[in-house]
């Protein structure tokens, strides 16, 4: 990416070290995403953003993940397990990404009633 924001293309969108496709808007700190109110996702930090930007993603395997994890978070697949369940019970990450966060809540509770 060029210096101003601005990548080859000159198109203003670009990838943050997440994978994530980003608009101006969100490299100047406007992070609300589609559906959100201004500043409803403010009280996630970066480190939770991301959990959810990984989890958004589709992977072809488990190894592919797991690399991913560690590379881009910096944190064992473990720790980051640990992350994203205490995620799907903060009402942040619910208005942050609703998609993901009801998908997940659903696996959750299907493997908790295979128990």
């Amino acid at each position: 990416m060029e210096h101003g924001g601005q990548d080859a293309q000159g198109d203003g969108r670009g990838e943050n070290e997440y994978g994530d496709e980003r608009t101006d808007e969100r490299r100047e700190g406007r992070t609300d995403g589609p559906g959100e109110a201004p500043g409803e996702a403010a009280g996630l930090s970066e480190r939770d953003r991301a959990v959810l930007a990984v989890e958004r993603h589709g992977w072809p395997g488990p190894g592919a993940k797991e690399r991913a994890i560690r590379e881009r978070l910096g944190i064992s697949p473990t720790r980051y397990y640990q992350l994203l369940n205490a995620l799907l019970d903060d009402p942040r990450a619910l208005a942050h990404d609703p998609v993901t966060v009801n998908r997940l809540r659903r696996v959750r509770e299907a493997r908790r009633g295979r128990r």
